[in-house]
């Protein structure tokens, strides 16, 4: 018998009783539904994560440093996201008190002599005691300050950024996050641009001998002593060029203030001027030359003790976290293919009872017991198909009206989903569902193969 026509053949059977037959169907629908929810989440946090890293990292950028720790590992982890615009309070600590190793001048000129690398740019700490913006008085705030990076563009709620790639902003100019504007209660961004926001920076006390202190004492009074310790101080003030849009897509758009290189290091070398930390720094990024692998120079600065994480290792990161997640959901959705299967075996055991004087007639009249069997296994995979294309079919139609509504709510930007469904990988589950019908269907079918003629048109 031929294929098409047991093909045929199998859905008639099915379409006689279509009540179990839909219900049947279902439920491996469910186990479909919860599968291709789960395809479609899994590909739409692959896509957002590759514009996470894309937007944020240089493919060919390593950020290096020299404590291990910094990248997870060593014993504690430290993290370099900010925490955003807070009001200053003289009796509340800015930092958590992590004590890191850094890389020192010698480190920065073992990575910029070698000739795989174009460009070594530090990781300029300007920790600003606290600051004031013009438009709001007498109140006073902490946040962190950081450099404009001119491989990341962020998009600008208003004002302007340089028009040329890899152009810094001027030296007197900063960009602030849309996020800090919210927490200050301005509405009128426009007005913003152009307004000053001062900075206070205080260098650490000064460390003084014992003999200098009794020396200062004697001479010019406790007070001398207590002046000479102190640290310098310099306010410096900013003129507003951009307010960065808050986006979901930028590492550090809606929590640092964003200076120029030049100034961020002038900066940094006044707060740590005469200390152990000058011209020091806890990280640094390090641009390859394009047609070098950024693995490779990450495994050779290894060697020397200074390690590295790659774009393909933070991508790496995150899909490790976006599987695990995605492995969650269609533990689930086989555990509803499991209860499916069992349907399937029941249903096809109860057809097959239903029909015992049928198939008696069919072997009867020279049907072979192979092609008795080929049609219940095709019945099975009819089941298999109808419950796929239904649960495939409501979870596509549910995903796409649900995904403006999920990119909303978490704040995506235009054009992102959470929920990505591609033919592909759907047309292979429900083929997958298929073969799993069938394989359902064996036992009954083979059941349907073994009866004998005589015998199942005595039945009644």
């Amino acid at each position: 018998m031929k294929i098409a026509d047991i093909t045929r053949r199998a859905g008639r059977s099915l379409s006689q009783a279509k009540a179990r037959t839909v219900l049947t169907s279902l439920a491996i629908g469910v186990g479909a539904f919860t599968l291709t929810l789960a395809l479609a989440a899994g590909e739409g946090s692959r896509q957002y994560v590759d514009t996470i890293v894309s937007s944020n990292i240089d493919p060919q950028m390593l950020i290096v440093a020299k404590d291990e720790s910094m990248f997870g590992g060593g014993d504690e982890g430290a993290s370099l996201a900010g925490t955003g615009l807070r009001e200053y309070s003289e009796t509340a600590t800015q930092y958590a008190g992590l004590t890191l190793k850094t890389l020192s001048p010698d480190d920065f000129d073992k990575i910029s002599s070698r000739s795989d690398v174009e460009k070594v740019t530090p990781t300029y700490l300007v920790n600003a005691q606290y600051l004031t913006f013009e438009q709001v008085e007498d109140k006073q705030y902490t946040a962190d300050v950081t450099v404009y990076d001119v491989s990341v563009r962020p998009e600008v709620a208003a004002g302007t950024l340089p028009d040329r790639a890899q152009q810094q902003i001027a030296d007197d100019e900063v960009v602030v996050p849309e996020s800090f504007l919210k927490t200050l209660d301005i509405t009128d961004y426009d007005s913003f641009i152009g307004s000053n926001i001062t900075l206070h920076l205080m260098q650490p006390p000064k460390n003084l001998s014992e003999a200098d202190i009794q020396s200062l004492a004697a001479t010019d009074g406790l007070a001398a002593v207590e002046e000479a310790m102190q640290g310098e101080s310099r306010e410096v003030t900013l003129k507003v060029r951009a307010v960065s849009m808050q986006s979901a897509t930028s590492f550090t758009a809606s929590s640092a203030l964003f200076i120029s290189e030049n100034k961020a290091k002038e900066l940094s070398e006044f707060l740590t001027k005469d200390t152990e930390q000058y011209r020091s720094y806890v990280s640094a990024m390090v641009l390859v030359k394009d047609g070098v692998d950024p693995s490779a120079v990450k495994a050779d600065l290894e060697k020397d003790g200074i390690y590295s994480v790659t774009a393909e290792d933070v991508q790496g990161l995150l899909f490790t976290f976006v599987n695990l997640l995605q492995g969650i959901v269609i533990g689930f959705g086989l555990l509803a293919l499991i209860a499916s299967i069992f349907g399937i075996i029941n249903t096809q055991y109860i057809s097959v009872l239903e029909r015992t004087q049928q198939i008696g007639l069919m072997k009867a009249l020279g049907m072979s017991g192979r092609d008795v069997g080929r049609l219940f296994r095709y019945e099975a995979a009819w089941i298999g198909f109808l419950g796929g294309l239904i649960g495939a079919g409501l979870a596509w139609g549910a995903g796409v009206a649900l995904n403006p509504f999920i990119s909303d709510a978490l704040g995506l930007s235009a054009g992102t989903h959470l929920l990505v469904f591609q033919p592909v990988p759907i047309a292979g589950l429900i083929i997958g569902l298929m073969v799993i019908a069938v394989l359902a269907g064996y036992f009954p079918s083979r059941k349907a193969t073994r009866l004998d003629p005589i015998e199942a048109l005595r039945t009644e």
